[in-house]
């Protein structure tokens, strides 16, 4: 294997009761973990950029007791393979169900987050008989307005640093101190991201196959996925999965206004917004998202 395209050797950060595995997806290695009774009912949770299964330290304990939680390490992300074309939001929704279909689970619920959440909401528009509820974190639908697009489009800046090969991937491997600032804009209080959960995503993303894949999933949603919105082709898709979003009030990247405009193209779409929260709900209310999932995907 091509040492750009090798898994992350490094130690995997530590959280009691939490079990390792790995599943062959679609041709690829890609590391997973869980917690909580596995025979309880599942629940997958999806991790955004620039993180891996470890964004989810604070909510899975809230959850593993009562469900089998499993985290799942994306393609190129964390410690799972990674392959060239395999980072585009088709095949990352595709990933998704690959997975449930290796280790063997028929329907799941489902939260995910950021880019994650991007490829869920294609994935249970795709497969719904697959996801029974989604909880989506910190990302917009696949109906938004135009005209909120356009008026939000500026937020994305940051992203010109990263869709460029190979300068995407250059900038994740040698400048960790991008990669510390984009998870430090994203939090409306700076106090929930300590030192070392900041060099853990750092440095996780300087690793050379996490860094081609982060500047693959910017490359690949400006070279497909903004064609697609201007297009409506998603249009022609609805979404049967009930899912709820929840959007940061002050989210820099994701405003809840972006929001608008989805309740056409799904049986049961709902919006709430936290107050004073940005775009790392995970790590920023987690007893909130892990309350939320529990409402919605119910005992």
């Amino acid at each position: 294997m091509s040492p750009q395209l090798k898994p992350s050797e490094r130690p995997m950060p530590g959280l009691p009761g939490v079990r390792h595995a790995y599943a062959e997806v679609r041709g690829l290695r890609l590391h997973y973990t869980e917690a909580g009774p596995a025979d309880a009912p599942p629940v997958l949770l999806v991790h955004g950029f620039p993180q891996h299964w470890y964004a989810w330290r604070h909510v899975i304990p809230l959850l593993s007791g009562e469900r089998r939680v499993i985290c799942l390490d994306m393609p190129g992300f964390g410690w799972s393979e990674g392959a060239p074309g395999r980072w585009s939001t088709a095949a990352r929704a595709a990933d998704l169900v690959g997975f449930l279909d290796a280790v063997d689970l028929a329907t799941v619920d489902l939260v995910a987050h950021d880019w994650g959440a991007w490829a869920a909401f294609l994935a249970c528009a795709e497969r719904p008989e697959r996801f029974r509820r989604f909880l989506a974190l910190n990302m917009v639908h696949l109906w938004p307005l135009r005209k909120n697009t356009l008026g939000t489009a500026w937020r994305f800046w940051y992203t010109v640093a990263l869709e460029w090969p190979p300068f995407g991937r250059a900038m994740l491997r040698h400048w960790p101190a991008f990669t510390r600032f984009l998870l430090r804009r994203g939090v409306a209080d700076r106090s929930v991201l300590p030192a070392a959960d900041l060099a853990e995503f750092a440095e996780a993303a300087r690793e050379p196959l996490a860094a081609l894949a982060g500047e693959s999933i910017h490359r690949a949603f400006v070279a497909h996925d903004i064609a697609a919105l201007r297009r409506k082709e998603f249009h022609g898709m609805r979404l049967r999965t009930p899912t709820l979003v929840l959007a940061g009030a002050v989210d820099p990247v994701i405003p809840p206004r972006l929001l608008e405009g989805g309740e056409d193209f799904c049986d049961d779409l709902q919006v709430e917004v936290v107050p004073d929260a940005g775009h790392f709900l995970p790590v920023e209310r987690p007893a909130l998202v892990a309350g939320c999932a529990k409402r919605l995907f119910g005992s």
